[in-house]
């Protein structure tokens, strides 16, 4: 009993001896020693604005209103850290031996101002005045060192940070709040952030080990996870003070869109297809210099697995190439797109007069190359195909290096070109193609089938649907074996004079036509049917969505004799087109044919009555009224004569 009510007694003696000493203590000689002791070994001086109080609870340490913690030599007068209030915890056996060893600092309402210099090193470099100038050589010389100065907990509060990087705008944020813990002082370092770039929270967790090295410049192990409503990012690899990291970068998102938007990049909405909900993963190397190194990247954008390489340079207008290949994709998000890019939905037919937004081809430079085994998007079904996309300074170029599209192959490149003005255009060769299938998609025309070959230019201009296809111009040709017309029946239309409706079915259909100020005009189509040929010419109008065309069906004769041609007139509106024979045009030939034997026929009368041979360059006016004069002549000299 005697020996705990001893142990009790030195136990209070030494805690009333420990009181006299701290309440001796001034408060401002204690974070004057602190302040010393930062500066030593970061290099920055820590002024205190406000009266400085000491405390015992819940910290033993230093208060102080108002606080500041200068910025590096290069980046200007402004504090790089600035407080409305800041704590610092302080051990209080090292207080008993005379040493200050700050092992907590607390700051409420602190403001962050972060920024880069021209070769990358940014002003949160700490270490000294010699490892502001080169950290890299204070790592060289300390990389078993551990720092005298321990702080086991750094706690900001309601803190705001405006960063500048080396290239691009300026990033600001409030609303964040930071809890570092650092418990051995050769370890780990734990840091748990909250902030709110734009409203919402976003969670950062990361683990730093040997963080005193690190601080020193060296390479050191680092793991990091990203979460927010939506979906959440996490890094495994090693990086370094300057940014230069290398690592496994892993995502996944439930709702793309609600986690990008947590990020402030609000109002992007990926059609179903590219990545409502994805998953990616990465070897990631980044570099000081901005360069960005992706290899074996796996993709899954709402099922679509891709899988490939990727490099991007960051820069003003960033830089990439990438090379991806694909199975079975679908994007079933895009059809919506796709209607609204074609007809106007607003009027009973016409092209979308609305503007087109091409501004995202100037947001970077590049190339990327994309294979598959089967592509579904925006009505299209592509089979195995090979597409390359180059962009270059708002100009976009998309290869098909081939193409399966429409049953066929398509191979060459179509161009969109956003440099001064939208304007449009492509030159491709196609073989195989359905052409019910690709008219209808390109033109909005599905009333030919068949199997086509052939070639297509085309150049148009405009900033929107109903402007380009106004101004298209362009050639080619196509050749199809064995197809149909839907919409009329050539043989009844023949036979009866009655032909809308139904269908007529050809043998072979050629054709070569130019296209100029959005019209398209052909004038050697032939299409072969069983017993008829079929000649065609006139204008089919792409922009305004019309027919002025005429066929000249022959059915052949018997034995050999002239066939009978009834030309077809279809005329009108591409949604309901006027198709009825040309009778005036057919019977011409006929009248003209009866008007010639007539006239051949009296004129070979006149010449028996007349005595005198008529060619058909004379006029029978000047031979009558010759004729009449010259009886009359020989009448009165018969007369004179008395004969």
């Amino acid at each position: 009993m005697r020996l705990i009510l001893r142990i009790l007694g030195a136990l209070i003696a030494t805690l009333a001896v420990l009181l006299v000493v701290l309440f001796m203590l001034p408060g401002e000689k204690v974070a004057g020693l602190a302040a010393d002791q930062i500066e030593a070994q970061t290099g920055r001086k820590l002024t205190f604005q406000g009266k400085v109080r000491f405390t015992l609870w819940p910290v033993l340490g230093v208060k102080s209103d108002g606080v500041a913690l200068s910025n590096a030599d290069w980046a200007g007068p402004e504090p790089m850290l600035t407080a409305q209030r800041l704590s610092i915890g302080i051990s209080a056996g090292d207080l008993l031996r005379g040493k200050v060893r700050v092992t907590e600092v607390s700051a409420l309402l602190p403001h962050l101002n972060l920024s880069e210099n021209a070769q990358g090193q940014g002003n949160w470099v700490l270490g000294g005045a010699e490892g502001e100038a080169n950290p890299t050589a204070v790592a060289a010389e300390n990389q078993a060192a551990v720092l005298p100065i321990s702080i086991e907990k750094l706690t900001l509060t309601g803190a705001s940070l405006r960063y500048q990087p080396r290239q691009g705008d300026a990033v600001e944020m409030s609303s964040v709040d930071m809890v570092l813990r650092w418990p051995d002082p050769s370890g780990t370092v734990n840091i748990d952030l909250t902030a709110r770039p734009a409203g919402a929270p976003v969670q950062i967790q990361a683990e730093v080990g040997t963080f005193a090295d690190f601080l020193s410049g060296a390479v050191s192990s680092i793991g990091a996870s990203v979460a927010a409503e939506g979906g959440m990012l996490r890094f495994d690899g090693r990086a370094d003070l300057t940014g230069a990291a290398s690592g496994r970068v892993t995502a996944k998102t439930t709702d793309t869109a609600m986690f990008l938007t947590a990020f402030g990049q609000s109002g992007i909405a990926l059609p179903q297809g590219l990545g409502q909900a994805m998953m990616v993963g990465a070897d990631a190397t980044y570099t000081t210099d901005g360069r960005i190194a992706l290899r074996d990247v796996t993709l899954d954008l709402d099922g679509n697995k891709l899988e490939g390489a990727v490099d991007v340079v960051l820069s003003e207008v960033p830089q990439f190439t990438a090379q991806l290949n694909g199975g079975h994709l679908q994007v079933p998000g895009l059809s919506a797109a796709e209607a609204s890019a074609g007809a106007d939905s607003t009027a009973s037919a016409g092209w979308s007069t609305e503007a087109i937004d091409a501004s995202a081809l100037a947001l970077a430079n590049g190339t990327a190359v994309l294979s598959f085994k089967s592509l579904t998007a925006a009505g299209y079904a592509f089979g195995a195909s090979k597409l390359s996309l180059s962009l270059d300074r708002a100009r976009a170029v998309l290869k098909f290096q081939p193409a399966a599209l429409f049953g066929g192959q398509v191979q060459g490149q179509v161009v969109a070109n956003n440099r001064n003005g939208f304007s449009a255009g492509g030159k491709l060769s196609f073989n195989g193609i359905r052409l019910e299938k690709a008219m209808a998609q390109v033109a909005g025309y599905d009333r030919l089938n068949g199997e086509a070959l052939g070639e297509l230019e085309y150049l148009a201009s405009g900033n929107s649907v109903d402007a380009l296809m106004r101004s298209l111009s362009g050639k080619g040709w196509l050749e199809v074996n064995k197809g149909f017309f839907t919409g009329f029946d050539l043989e009844q239309l023949m036979r009866s004079g009655q032909g809308n409706g139904g269908s007529t079915v050809f043998e072979r259909l050629s054709a070569s036509y130019n296209i100029d100020k959005g019209n398209l005009h052909n004038e050697d189509l032939l299409v072969t049917l069983k017993g008829i040929r079929a000649d065609g010419s006139g204008r089919i109008g792409l922009g305004a969505r019309d027919l002025d065309y005429r066929f000249a069906p022959t059915i052949s004769g018997l034995n050999g004799a002239a066939g009978l041609t009834i030309p077809v007139a279809i005329t009108g509106p591409w949604e309901d087109p006027k198709i009825r024979p040309d009778l005036k045009n057919a019977l011409q030939p006929e009248i003209d044919a009866v008007e010639q034997e007539a006239k051949d026929r009296v004129i070979e009368k006149l010449s028996e009555e007349l005595e005198t041979e008529i060619t058909p360059e004379v006029d029978l006016n000047e031979v009558i009224r010759d004729r009449i004069e010259q009886e009359a002549k020989d009448q009165l000299l018969r007369l004179l004569q008395g004969n």
